[in-house]
């Protein structure tokens, strides 16, 4: 089956996508609310898997909940927590309840969450479970046992344009087109130059990319990532443009600069879409469209 998603990508739209965060607990209604919202605006919505391996309501059921409520879900899915097993067991599962993309991640470190005792299991990587969907794909599982059943699947992954140095992202990148990714989704880029020097490299590929968005909400978040988020550098003109936003409008002012890099990455048409990563502020994604030009 080919998803709304996958054939969104090979219409030759720019292509829009955004992320909605389960909760820590069983209480769906922000999910919910976001998801409504969302639907009708994004083509996708991607439902993070304990992102920063902080602990949270499994990325599988809500997407699940995501298809119920009429969305196009991507599951995200993570190689930390999972051992081939289960991550095969997962994608038979969701495939047979119409969800057909998955975004393919080894995951962040455990030191990094709120279990920091936990164990990673990192069984597969990224690059594995892509080649792993593939397999699956084929009828078979990654024992070379039959399967009674295959799925189906829009499969990708995501690539750091912004690391120092960047050839190991690149040799990384390619493995994964290699091992099937049809779709890539960026980490938060800031410096456009630094991401058309990039698509240069990336155009030789069979591949959709979209650009990571993630909103700015203060001049100290922005430091915070520029310390803390390997791969991701706020530009210090970004900062000062954030910190100088007058009180009470700073997140009017994040709204504006991710709609402006919105709207030149899609005028210059410098990649196929973008992703837009709201973290805990998403009822400001149609805003941050809408400043994009996109609504």
């Amino acid at each position: 089956m080919v998803s709304s998603f996958k054939k969104a990508l090979e219409s030759g739209k720019f292509v829009v996508t955004s992320e909605v965060a389960p909760p820590k607990g069983t209480n769906l209604d922000k999910m919910a609310h976001h998801i409504e919202m969302l639907k009708d605006k994004v083509d996708a919505m991607n439902v993070t898997d304990h992102q920063s391996s902080v602990m949270r309501f499994p990325s599988l059921g809500g997407a699940l909940l995501v298809k119920e409520m009429g969305g196009e879900p991507i599951l995200q899915m993570t190689c930390r927590d999972r051992n081939r097993l289960a991550l095969q067991a997962d994608l038979l599962l969701a495939s047979s309840r119409g969800v057909h993309n998955v975004l393919c991640l080894t995951g962040d470190s455990v030191v990094l969450g709120d279990h920091k005792e936990a164990k990673g299991v990192f069984d597969l990587d990224s690059s594995q479970l892509l080649s792993a969907v593939r397999l699956l794909e084929k009828g078979q599982d990654l024992g070379g046992n039959k399967l009674d059943g295959s799925v189906s699947f829009c499969a990708g992954a995501i690539v750091t344009p912004e690391a120092n140095p960047i050839e190991p992202q690149l040799i990384k990148f390619e493995k994964k087109i290699e091992a099937g990714a049809e779709f890539i989704q960026t980490q938060a880029i800031y410096d456009l130059d630094k991401f058309k020097r990039f698509m240069d490299y990336a155009r030789q590929f069979p591949v959709k990319v979209l650009a990571g968005i993630i909103l700015l909400t203060s001049a100290p978040m922005a430091r915070f990532m520029n310390k803390n988020v390997a791969g991701v550098n706020v530009p210090q003109h970004l900062i000062e443009e954030m910190a100088s936003a007058p009180k009470g409008r700073v997140l009017k002012k994040g709204v504006e600069i991710a709609g402006r890099m919105i709207n030149q990455i899609k005028e210059e048409k410098m990649c196929d879409g973008v992703h837009i990563m709201a973290i805990g502020k998403e009822e400001l994604v149609p805003e941050i469209m809408g400043a994009g030009g996109l609504l």
